[in-house]
């Protein structure tokens, strides 16, 4: 099992910057993939960002060039940096690692961008 715990949501200006973090209770150096997902009310959860255990990342069309995701493997941990933030990034992100064919998902970390 993989227990994932995710923190440094909050409220932001728009222009604004954030940094997530999300950390395993476990070592992520054989985690296949992990990686943030959001959900916006009324809205599906999509994925955000991914990193692989290679360290190939992956991104939203939306959010290419202002967030980038990171890990430290020796503190089992993600990161989200997002920077030029928009209202419509506002949503619970959720932070997923994948391993073995199964997702694990943190409990979500609000996200509010204000215009």
């Amino acid at each position: 099992q993989v227990q994932l715990v995710e923190s440094g949501g909050g409220l932001v200006q728009a222009g604004g910057s954030l940094r997530p973090s999300c950390i395993a209770f476990r070592s992520i150096f054989s985690i296949d993939a992990m990686g943030w997902y959001r959900q916006a009310p009324g809205k599906q959860r999509e994925l955000v960002a991914t990193i692989r255990r290679g360290g190939t990342t992956n991104y939203l069309d939306s959010v290419k060039g202002r967030f980038t995701i990171s890990r430290d493997i020796a503190k089992n941990t993600i990161y989200l940096q997002m920077n030029s933030l928009k209202p419509e990034d506002t949503a619970v992100y959720y932070c997923n690692a994948e391993t073995n064919r199964i997702n694990y998902w943190g409990e979500g970390t609000q996200v509010t961008v204000s215009s």
